[in-house]
């Protein structure tokens, strides 16, 4: 488990690594397994890997025929996987460092909408549009399996950290939790998230449960974000003080010690709000257009950000 990190060691961190090479938004950040190493996927069709130890861009590839999306590490920091944006809906295994296609995974039939790695073993799993939600080992091109999730309104799915339940989204309203070994028998939880405080739900933009299991955090193309207990799938904090008028859908994240979220903001800051009290408790500043992107490292202290410039934060030397 990663050491627990202060409030004040977390506010002393600052931009220590900004890179310029992406033309258009990135739109996934992603960490391998030591964190020694990060994943960016961009609009632009290219992918890039930066090492996290130095500060420095290691490889570019580019996938100008597919498109490239939701770019993910598998276990093995040279091979990636990332989906199609044009052409077809495939998801693709790369071997990064030789620019290499592995292997081919094609069943879905409209837009991926979520990608996930088990955190144990070479087994993912995707979302998509064409309401499926479907079970894939590295190691065979075959659909494993899949749930029918009955809409098409934007399912998102995730991990938990044991990988031994299956958190599912739909409709931006609902919560459905599947156990892995029993997806087949159908939910074991599904609950209604209703947010009073709004007419109309804001788009759900991801998932992602806290290192220790407890809480799941729904980002959203709004002013808000839902802290969720992991439990009972209700509503713990609704996090706000933010701001993203133009509605951009916003990837924020806990900080690995499950004590913290971050997330961007259209005046380019990172907000920070303690889990406990659902209060904001900290501003980072350095962009000037909205960080779309917050991801923190899990294993070392330092975070990614993005809008089209890619940032490290770091901790200044002691």
């Amino acid at each position: 488990m990663f050491e627990q990190l202060s409030l004040e060691l977390l506010q002393s961190m600052g931009a220590s690594k900004v890179f310029k090479e992406n033309t258009r938004p990135i739109n996934a950040i992603d960490f391998d397994d030591q964190g020694g190493f990060t994943l960016t996927s961009s609009d632009d069709e290219s992918m890039r890997i930066y090492n996290a130890n130095s500060g420095k861009l290691q490889n570019t590839v580019y996938s100008k025929k597919y498109g490239c999306s939701l770019g993910r590490f598998t276990h093995r920091s040279n091979n990636i996987l990332h989906c199609s944006t044009k052409n077809d809906d495939s998801i693709r295994y790369m071997s990064f460092h030789d620019n290499k296609y592995l292997s081919y995974f094609k069943a879905h039939t409209d837009k991926v909408l979520s990608l996930e790695v088990s955190p144990l073993d070479d087994t993912f799993v995707s979302s998509s549009l064409d309401k499926t939600v479907r079970f894939w080992d590295l190691n065979t091109p075959n659909c494993a399996g899949f749930i029918n999730t009955d809409s098409a309104i934007n399912p998102l799915v995730a991990f938990d950290p044991s990988a031994q339940v299956l958190a599912l989204g739909t409709g931006n309203t609902t919560i459905r939790m599947y156990s892995m070994k029993n997806y087949g028998q159908g939910p074991f939880l599904s609950q209604l998230l209703e947010d009073t405080l709004v007419a109309v739900p804001p788009q759900w933009t991801r998932l992602q449960f806290s290192n220790d299991g407890k809480y799941i955090l729904i980002s959203t193309n709004s002013n808000v974000l839902y802290l969720v207990d992991a439990y009972d799938a209700v509503i713990v904090h609704r996090l706000m003080g933010h701001s993203n008028p133009l509605n951009i859908p916003l990837e924020g994240c806990f900080t690995p010690d499950a004590k913290y979220v971050m997330c961007g903001s259209s005046d380019g800051k990172i907000h920070l709000w303690d889990i406990k009290t659902g209060q904001k408790v900290h501003d980072f500043v350095y962009h000037k257009d909205l960080p779309r992107i917050v991801k923190f490292s899990p294993r070392t202290c330092l975070f990614a950000s993005s809008d089209t410039n890619f940032v490290y934060w770091t901790a200044p030397p002691k």
